[in-house]
């Protein structure tokens, strides 16, 4: 079977442990690893040190030169995405199954190929309504993070009973083997706030915020500011990236990330005593360990009884940055304010949490799935 990486690194974290548990607990399966660039596939090789008894193959995915070259250029768009299944089509024909954790490989389907089973591992734990959307039930098997999960996609009548497997976030699995030595962000002690504006326009807090919010860290100095956006923000868009971090720079209390690798592998969350956001999933990942949340309302969103919003329940909501001091404040004098709604929260969407590695048990799944599903 593939694990085909497509999209953005970001998205590499919440399947690629799966990949090297199968490959380490089932030898009689062969496990490949497919990326459409050399420097995606590099990083999934890095990430295989991780892993020593898994033995995976590294596949490049057969694009021309030029798709290659554009995609590692500009990021892998949608257009680009699709170019690279349409090309690669023979290539996936060859696998019984292709796991994924984005959703735009269903489009390999409508290109002809439908032999393979379709597995999706999903990526975040948020509430958002993408996370729901029709096209899921087209997958032949689904990894769940949790009831909170489950509950939504069977009321849409998306996932089937024998056909998902529930408890999985393998992203946890592998940041727990890349943070046995944790950096030092700042040379104080001083609390650090969690800036992670989302990259929908529509939705994201970052264009009509942003830069007062980082304005507002500049000119105090109670308080670090960690300014890392969700991966795709800044996708394709070095040249702003550059200038922002420039702009900033001679703060030393302001740390602005606009897609290393710390920006999807925990880092931030992790090290964080505050998250300031808006509607990124992350804000789960967050709250494994429950702490203050400040949530942007930007585009003054009717979020109250909205099941995309639920996570706005867990932290102060604003709906300006002139009302970012008072909420700060606040927060600090009450930290755990919102606690005992936080853990049920973390409680119901990672059913597994704090029992050890979930992806040997989705590996395990998996082959379980295949060995009994119709061919």
């Amino acid at each position: 079977m593939v694990f085909l990486l497509i999209a953005q690194p970001h998205q590499t974290l919440h399947s690629l442990p799966i990949a090297f548990e199968m490959a380490a607990r089932h030898p009689n399966v062969e496990v490949h690893v497919t990326c459409p660039t050399r420097h995606h596939l590099d990083y999934a090789r890095s990430l295989g040190k991780l892993y020593p008894a898994a033995h995976v193959i590294y596949d490049l995915l057969p694009l021309p030169a030029w798709l290659e070259k554009l995609i590692a250029r500009n990021g892998p768009g949608p257009i680009e995405r699709l170019a690279a299944l349409l090309f690669s089509r023979r290539y996936f024909e060859q696998f019984q199954a292709i796991v994924v954790p984005e959703r735009t490989s269903l489009y390999l389907k409508r290109m002809g190929v439908t032999k393979p089973l379709y597995i999706w591992t999903r990526h975040g734990a948020g509430d958002r309504a993408i996370g729901f959307a029709k096209d899921i039930k087209r997958f032949d098997f689904v990894l769940l993070s949790g009831k909170k999960v489950e509950e939504r996609l069977l009321e849409r009548d998306l996932i089937t009973p024998g056909e998902y497997h529930m408890g999985t976030y393998a992203k946890f699995d592998i940041v727990e083997r890349l943070q046995k030595q944790k950096p030092r962000l700042f040379d104080n002690n001083k609390p650090i706030i969690l800036y992670n504006p989302h990259f929908s326009r529509s939705l994201t807090s970052w264009y009509l915020f942003g830069e007062t919010i980082l304005r507002h860290f500049a000119n105090q100095d109670r308080y670090n500011l960690i300014c890392a956006p969700h991966y795709r923000l800044f996708n394709g868009r070095q040249k702003q990236a550059d200038a922002l971090v420039k702009r900033y720079a001679q703060y030393k209390n302001i740390l602005i990330d606009t897609g290393s690798t710390r920006s999807i592998d925990m880092t931030y969350t992790m090290a964080a005593d505050l998250y300031l956001g808006d509607v990124s999933s992350q804000v789960a990942e967050f709250l494994i360990r429950p702490r203050p949340c400040i949530f942007l309302n930007a585009h003054h969103a009717a979020w109250q009884n909205n099941k995309d919003y639920r996570f706005w329940t867990l932290g102060q909501v604003i709906d300006t940055p002139d009302a970012l001091d008072k909420a700060l404040a606040n927060a600090f004098a009450h930290p755990d304010e919102y606690a005992d709604k936080q853990h049920a929260y973390v409680a119901e969407t990672f059913e597994h949490l704090d029992k050890g590695p979930t992806s040997p048990g989705a590996a395990d799944a998996i082959v379980r799935f295949l060995q009994t599903a119709r061919r």
